[in-house]
């Protein structure tokens, strides 16, 4: 008797859902299963082995422990063969409580300590491989960007210091020779081929000596040159005091310009048929010194000496002359220097003589130049106001009175006069790439003598360097005086003088100079005008220290509006320089 269809398919689902459990207990204790898994390759790293269900990675749990994802994988054992390890049954799980979820700290890396504070695994390192850091927390700076590593190991470059790229400093120069006791560390030498000098106590001593000799085309400056062969001896002498208070400067430098040849002297301009010796000495020398009262108010003082004579070519220079008159001009100045914050105050009294030696004549007699001795008392002040670290404008304003030895001159004129200037500027220094100070302002002066006229003009004084590069170096000078003349119905000579120079060094032994300059001398009262130009080449090739070798080669300019005045010479000279 059949069953209805829809009755017997329960039925035979009941049975199996009963008989289903029986059969898999019944499998499970008879041995190992003959059967392999439906998808050997998808898991197995070892196509076509056994894999057991617990040993598929998505079949893990938590109660497994697993390898850390950042651990160095084992290599695989060479004893162990895949189908030896389908022989061991499987673990059973009958009567496991499952575990569902993930625990805490699953996802944290494997080393440190977890929430539970359980210590991590630490990483294995490679030979050579740096211990890995410790992330920075919250406020931490943050690290500096480093370049994309390359092949191999980064390489991390030391941090810069102030002793990269430069020489050991000698313990005898930073002050620490074994045995001795420290001292303080010397100033480090710029020019690797300058002077050192040597020390007397506490000063500094370096002197030089240059000897050179040559030709010069027209030493007496005549409107027809006459040549003449030429040498020079230079001395010079730097002394300077080193100590932590107050200071004492002498900068002594002289020259001696001698000619083998006598020229012939002129009158107007034109040679006459006595001749002349032209042989020159020009010295040039201060002594600066400096007491520090306080951290605020110094004590300055200067002696100076300036001896020359008068320039070739210039109306100044007596007809019939057998040699230059030397004149001579020394003083002092003697002030203060006080600072009020950023307000400095610097004022100084000035005294000076200018005396002239008598002149010698061809005829064997002589000629007194007493009526151009005279003295100059006088008094200058500065105001200067530091408006920003590097710039310091300032106003300075002098004034003096010159009193000669005698009231007229050799033509009945009195040269006694007073005058000064005031003028505006500013010291500046920017990154030590453009240093220097530059001013311009007004001279006058007023003479005793009503037939001879003020003389005013205008002034420019100024000292400029700009370094260009490390191997160029631009210098500009300017300057304005007021020079007395001898020339009938002149108030005396008013000069501008310009000067621009380069230097720069091909190497550090091998330096290339090249100047310029540019004057005007204003006779006023006598409509006369002379501007002299000059264009200078040197090449210093330098062996040591000590032994400099020194070329020279100038062409010198004299353009006046007198008739038979202009003049042009050009002077070659090669020569040594000895210093220490």
């Amino acid at each position: 008797m059949g069953s209805p269809p829809g009755r017997g398919r329960s039925s035979r689902a009941y049975v199996f859902r009963a008989a289903l459990p029986c059969l898999l207990l019944t499998a499970l204790e008879l041995g190992p299963a003959a059967a392999q898994s439906l998808t050997p390759d998808l898991f197995n790293p070892n196509r076509g082995g056994f894999v057991a269900p617990d040993m598929l990675p998505t079949r893990r749990t938590a109660g497994v422990p697993q390898a850390p994802s950042d651990a160095i994988p084992m290599p695989p054992d060479p004893n162990d063969d895949p189908r030896k390890r389908s022989e061991t049954p499987a673990p059973s799980r009958i009567g496991q409580v499952p575990t569902y979820g993930l625990p805490a700290a699953n996802g944290a890396s494997s080393s440190g300590y977890d929430s539970l504070n359980r210590k991590r695994q630490q990483p294995k390192l490679y030979p050579g491989q740096l211990k890995p850091k410790k992330p920075a927390g919250p406020g931490s700076p943050v690290p500096p960007a480093t370049p994309a590593a390359g092949l191999g190991p980064p390489r991390i470059a030391p941090p810069p210091s102030e002793t990269a790229n430069k020489a050991p400093v000698p313990p005898a120069m930073a002050g620490t020779v074994p045995g001795q006791p420290l001292r303080r560390r010397l100033k480090a030498d710029d020019d690797a081929f300058g002077a050192v000098g040597d020390y007397a106590g506490s000063f500094l001593i370096k002197g030089g000596l240059e000897l050179s000799t040559g030709y010069d085309t027209n030493p007496a400056r005549l409107q027809k040159p006459i040549g003449s062969p030429v040498y020079v001896v230079a001395p010079d002498l730097l002394v300077q005091s080193d100590w932590e208070r107050h200071a004492l400067v002498a900068d002594l430098r002289g020259s001696f310009s001698g000619y083998t040849n006598n020229m012939p002297a002129t009158i107007d301009g034109l040679a006459s048929p006595s001749p002349v010796e032209i042989n020159r000495p020009d010295f040039t020398g201060h002594v600066d010194g400096r007491f520090d009262v306080d951290r605020d108010l110094k004590l300055t003082s200067q002696l100076r000496l300036r001896l020359a004579t008068d320039n070739p070519g210039s109306p100044n220079v007596q007809a019939g002359l057998q040699k230059y008159p030397i004149y001579a001009t020394y003083g002092g100045t003697f002030g203060f220097d006080q600072t009020f914050n950023r307000f400095q105050l610097a004022a100084g009294a000035t005294i000076d003589r200018t005396a002239y030696t008598d002149s010698k004549l061809t005829d064997g007699s002589t000629f007194s130049n007493d009526d151009r001795d005279f003295n100059q008392y006088g008094g200058v002040g500065r105001f200067s106001y530091e408006l920003k670290p590097g710039l310091k404008p300032f106003v300075e304003i002098e004034g003096d009175n010159r009193v000669h030895d005698q009231a007229a001159d050799r033509n009945g004129y009195l040269r006694d006069s007073s005058g000064g200037y005031a003028k505006v500027g500013s010291s500046f220094e920017f990154s030590r790439i453009l240093t220097g100070e530059i001013s311009v302002g007004y001279s006058a002066r007023n003479y005793v003598d009503p037939r001879l006229s003020q003389l005013v003009g205008f002034l420019t004084s100024g000292s400029l360097i700009w370094n260009a590069s490390g191997l160029t170096t631009v210098k500009f000078n300017t300057d304005t005086q007021i020079a007395e003349t001898t020339i009938p119905g002149s108030s005396g000579v008013l000069v501008h003088t310009y000067a621009a120079e380069v230097d720069h060094d091909f190497r550090r032994w091998l330096t290339a100079v090249g100047k310029f300059t540019y004057g005007t001398y204003d006779y006023q009262g006598q409509n006369r005008n002379d501007k002299t130009y000059s264009i200078e080449g040197n090449l210093i090739y330098k062996l040591n220290r000590n032994v400099w070798i020194k070329s020279t080669l100038r062409h010198d300019i004299l353009d006046s509006n007198q008739p038979g005045s202009s003049s042009q010479g050009t002077v070659v000279m090669l020569g040594v320089r000895l210093q220490n």
